[in-house]
């Protein structure tokens, strides 16, 4: 076996932004292109050629990429939306070529991108397996030996027979994992498509990549939740802008990701006008953040049992009818934590004209002490979602004597602190007994 796996080599793509790509060439093409040509020559203002005069824009999805891989490792790959993350395995799965730069990879590859992709739509799930293993040089043979195990992981036997167009966005994720994994590649490439399948199937999937890393094979893992790359992945990527930003252990790149959303030395009140995580083509009606205390202080501290009150300045470019917010926080691993409404809270308006500042008071918090990283959109009834912001601010959750026993569980023991009343019902009468040495003797 080799001793590299992956060997990416300053790696870039370029893309033309309204410009025609190079691509396949098909009798549908053949008569477009011609149909095109014809309404050219009667376009006014066009150039030669067609083209309107105006040179089309370039733009870089992946530049100077490099890093190695290991037989055995399994890689998270990670990044805000449009980072170059998914550019980055169809390169590798030779889906597309790069602009520049070279990769070697050795052994067989199976790839599971996004959905729609490895299957001919027309033909049922047996056929697609089998088809599959040829394209991975698999003899029939071969693919026959692993096909009931195929089947029974992807829960699909009653389907099989059924062109896999007629399936479900997760029965088709389900068999194209199964297919991916058991056909035994040398490297296993898996795109975010993993969101779509249910909890449960999740779990099973995640479980099958670490017997896959156990087995000696090379997994690179693309996802956005930070939760399942640090369950299977002990090394991660961070891409950014196309770039390699940071290549360490999974913790340190978790949290390079999530320092790099907001300012380092926030402050209480956060600029929301220019943000950078600010959601694509979005108008911009959030304009600032402030986040006070029970004193009505300015600040980014906070402790459990203590009062958080956020208050958001919106300014409407037009009349919006029944605007409603939203708030998600979630943890440094990119867990959900708790979502607010305020339909939730029977708190509504009809509309929203006027810049506008809203209060939500989210009274005795019982978050363990760790950095939380706020969410926030806006919508209504008629436009479903007007401006959103990944990761616009975050607070921080101090310790303290939450119990007024003078200890807090461990942060692995979960994400909030519930108090609870203890006593014995039945068989010790005892209640000089201090309850919290009982909780102590728990295994």
């Amino acid at each position: 076996m080799s001793d590299v796996a992956i060997q990416v080599d300053r790696v870039g793509k370029e893309y033309r932004i309204g410009g025609m790509q190079s691509g396949y060439k098909t009798l549908r093409d053949a008569f477009t292109k011609a149909a095109r040509k014809s309404l050219r020559v009667i376009t006014p203002g066009a150039g030669l050629n067609g083209h309107n005069g105006s040179a089309d824009k370039k733009f870089w999805a992946l530049k100077d990429v490099s890093f190695k891989v290991m037989p055995g490792e399994v890689v998270g790959i990670i990044g805000r939306n449009g980072a170059g993350k998914s550019t980055l395995l169809k390169i590798l799965s030779r889906i597309t070529k790069p602009t520049t730069g070279s990769i070697k990879i050795h052994g067989r590859v199976g790839s599971l991108l996004e959905v729609g992709t490895g299957f001919h739509p027309e033909l049922s799930g047996r056929e697609n397996i089998y088809l599959n293993g040829a394209v991975l040089g698999m003899r029939r043979a071969e693919v026959k030996r692993k096909f009931d195990e195929i089947v029974d992981f992807a829960e699909v036997e009653k389907f099989l027979d059924t062109p896999v167009k007629r399936y479900s966005s997760g029965m088709y994720v389900r068999l194209a994992f199964s297919v991916a994994a058991h056909m035994e590649p040398e490297v296993l490439l898996i795109d975010e498509v993993l969101a779509v399948g249910d909890a449960e199937f999740q779990k099973k999937c995640l479980g099958k990549v670490g017997q896959v890393s156990r087995e000696g094979r090379t997994v690179l893992f693309v996802s956005h939740n930070m939760a399942a790359i640090e369950s299977i992945c002990s090394r991660a990527i961070l891409i950014s802008k196309g770039r390699v930003q940071k290549d360490d252990k999974i913790s340190a790149v978790i949290q390079e990701y999530f320092g790099s959303s907001v300012a380092e030395n926030q402050n209480a009140t956060v600029d929301l006008r220019a943000h950078p995580n600010r959601w694509p083509g979005r108008s911009p009606m959030f304009t600032s953040l402030t986040m006070r205390n029970a004193r009505g202080e300015a600040t980014t501290s906070f402790y459990p049992g203590s009062d958080l009150i956020l208050q958001f300045r919106l300014e409407p470019t037009r009349a919006i009818s029944q605007p409603t917010l939203g708030i998600g926080v979630d943890n440094a691993q990119g867990l959900r934590i708790f979502s607010l409404y305020p339909s939730y809270s029977n708190f509504s308006w009809e509309r929203l004209e006027r810049p506008v500042m809203v209060q939500c008071k989210i009274p005795h918090l019982t978050l363990m002490p760790a950095r939380y990283y706020m969410n926030i959109s806006v919508g209504s009834t008629y436009d479903s979602l007007i401006d959103a912001i990944t990761n616009a601010a975050y607070f921080d959750v101090e310790p303290n004597d939450y119990f007024g026993t003078g200890r807090l569980p461990p942060r692995e023991f979960g994400v909030v602190l519930t108090k609870a009343q203890w006593e014995f019902i039945e068989g010790d009468e005892r209640p000089s007994r201090n309850v919290s040495d009982a909780v102590n003797q728990v295994p």
